[in-house]
């Protein structure tokens, strides 16, 4: 809802006001760094250095599970869903200024999907426009994605901009030559993020002596995935396989975008101007668990579930830290819940500035939670109302955050049109496994209101009833079954996410039919898979999975179980590959394995190519020959 502006403050007016530096990480997750003593693998000495200078919040969400939506609300204080901008597709050529619903959709999709808007409007007074009317400095060095000239930082208040480049994510490579069309490498091999954390020093340098306001938006560590050569082989020979971190590259880029924080650390403090400088560390959503590197997904974000670009915890709950030296008291934690959106109306009150006549913002003023009080708000919401195929996905959503509660409604995901509900209790249920809604009703119902209050509010532009639905090609056992990503965008012209692995989810390569009793399928692309969710869940035992084949397409085959209460649901660890005969006969299968934990379904890989596949006779065996269940198309 929009909020005014406080004016109430921590402190009285120094000389000088305070410098701000702003560190915004890329796709840095909840278990990414050290704070939460989730990871043994990664590296992240300063930003605990950092951590111990001020406030580490515990319970901090993006504005949106995907980049661009989230920086918007940093900048205007204001919700995606009234911005627009709910698409990381602000380097898209198209020009989008207002968003727009749609009335049809894939038919097998029971709601319609919004047009984001692509450019962060300049009609918004943005956080550095209120930082140089103020009078101070204004610099913005890496990632950008709200739209190039006449939407870039140089329109939104900034007096720099390096390397100004509107691209989704560092272009070519991290480490040099990349492929900027205006910023070259100053040596051979030259990381990326070596490289903006000098340029940043140099402005820091050069303002010392007048308030500045310095917006570092690491590209770290969104994809591509590379990193210094000498570093992934330090962590290649600490990888646990056990350990769901355990992708060397990944652990070699985080260390270099904890060396960045050291960097602007250590310069505030040879130039002694530390005490006078309050610094903000944030992610813009969570971290990234669909992309595959040499085998290994880049990072887990357990014990919470799914990541960047979900509407679970995974997709929006990260690290933050704010430092405000003799302020905000150093080494403290927090676990007030604040959202993007809060940092400018914070900044605001911080350093005694009145919002401009008029403005208001969707987020609030944290400092009574700098202050070690209790943070009083009514709810945090966040709009999503996308679906991409990636692990965990969800139909177009938003959901509510209230206390220890969170509600996620499914737009239009319900019998006859109506709209369908998640409800966790986190404080008891962090890892979002048990759904509630059946049990609270009436906390659906108002915390349900809450959500409609705040798209009124908000004039948020919403999902519809696809009026093109079949219910023939509706698949609810796909929901939260995504593709994972062999690798990832080399290029500014790639795309950052490939077309799904099943061709029954949108821009899909197969089809799925009966013929005969038998399922068959006539992939057109690559891996087509099909997967059963079992009537009850299976005692824990040995099993043989068994069925009849016949094939024409190509390469090997992949048979996977689902573990209760283990996610993601299906993934390669919990696994077994055979060798298909791609000859166009009928050949039968057995594939033995052996869970960890009662079975809850079956998804069969039957191919890696193109080709017709037809698969019948599939049953569940015990280790012993007894059959446990026999799957019917």
């Amino acid at each position: 809802m929009l909020q005014p502006c406080a004016t109430a403050t921590l402190h009285a007016e120094p000389v000088q006001r305070p410098n701000v530096v702003f560190i915004l990480a890329d796709d840095l997750g909840w278990s990414d760094t050290t704070l939460f003593g989730t990871t043994q693998f990664y590296k992240t000495p300063n930003i605990e250095r950092l951590a111990q200078r001020g406030m580490t919040f515990t319970r901090a969400y993006a504005s949106s599970p995907l980049c661009s939506p989230t920086r918007s609300a940093i900048l205007t204080g204001l919700s995606p869903a009234r911005t627009g901008i709910t698409t990381p597709n602000c380097h898209l050529p198209q020009v989008v200024l207002q968003a727009s619903a749609a009335t049809t959709g894939p038919a097998n999709k029971m709601a319609t999907t919004p047009k984001s808007v692509s450019r962060l409007d300049t009609k918004y007074h943005t956080l550095a426009e209120m930082f140089r009317d103020h009078g101070y400095a204004t610099g913005h060095f890496g990632k950008w994605h709200l739209g190039a000239e006449p939407y870039s930082p140089l329109e939104h208040g900034f007096d720099v901009d390096v390397p100004h480049w509107h691209g989704p994510g560092p272009a070519g490579s991290y480490v040099a030559p990349w492929k900027f069309p205006d910023f070259d490498p100053n040596t051979p091999n030259e990381h990326l993020e070596d490289r903006m954390a000098d340029e940043a020093v140099a402005f820091l340098e050069s303002h010392r002596e007048e308030p500045f306001f310095l917006n570092y938006w690491m590209f770290s560590v969104h994809a591509p995935f590379d990193a210094k050569r000498k570093l992934i082989e330090q962590y290649r020979q600490r990888v646990d396989p056990s350990d769901p971190q355990r992708c060397p590259t990944y652990a070699a880029m985080i260390e270099s975008m904890d060396d960045a924080v050291g960097t602007l650390l250590d310069t505030l403090d040879r130039l002694q101007i530390a005490d006078n400088t309050i610094i903000v560390f944030a992610s813009d959503n969570g971290g990234n668990m669909y992309n595959i590197v040499k085998g290994t997904p880049p990072t887990s974000n357990a014990p919470l579930r799914g990541g960047k670009a979900t509407m679970y915890e995974g997709g929006v709950r990260g690290p933050a830290i704010v430092v405000q030296p003799g302020v905000v008291e150093a080494g403290t934690r927090s676990d007030a819940v604040i959202q993007s959106s809060d940092f400018y109306p914070t900044l605001l009150d911080m350093l005694s500035i009145d919002a401009q006549p008029g403005q208001t913002f969707d987020g609030i003023s944290i400092v009574p939670a700098l202050q070690g009080k209790p943070l009083h708000r009514d709810a945090i919401f966040t709009y999503f109302p996308h679906s991409p195929p990636v692990p965990e996905w969800l139909p177009p959503a938003v959901s509510v955050h209230q206390d220890d509660w969170k509600l996620i409604r499914i737009f239009h995901g319900g019998k006859a049109g109506k709209h369908r509900y998640k409800l966790f209790h986190l404080s008891e249920d962090v890892g979002e496994q048990h759904d509630v809604s059946a049990k609270y009703p009436q906390r659906v119902e108002r915390m349900d209101a809450l959500i409609e209050a705040f798209l009124v509010d908000t004039q948020a532009v919403r999902p519809q009833p696809n009026s093109k639905f079949d219910p023939a090609l509706y698949r609810p056992e796909l929901e939260g079954v995504g593709r994972i990503q062999r690798g990832a965008a080399k290029s500014k012209r790639a795309r950052p996410t490939a077309p799904p692995v099943a061709g029954w989810l949108p821009g899909g390569t197969c089809t799925l039919s009966l013929h005969q009793g038998t399922l068959q399928v006539i992939s057109t692309g690559a891996d087509p898979y099909l997967s059963y969710q079992l009537p009850e869940a299976f005692p824990q035992q040995a099993y043989a999975l068994r069925f009849t084949m016949r094939s024409d397409s190509k390469g090997d085959g992949q048979v996977f179980w689902h573990e209760q209460d283990v996610r993601p649901a299906y993934f390669r660890d919990r696994s077994v590959r055979f060798d298909p005969i791609h000859d166009g006969e009928d050949h039968e299968y057995t594939i033995e394995f052996s869970p960890a934990h009662p079975v809850q379904g079956i998804r069969i890989d039957p191919a890696r190519g193109g080709g017709k596949i037809r698969i019948s006779n599939i049953r569940l065996m015990t280790a012993s020959g007894d059959l446990v269940h026999r799957f019917k198309p």
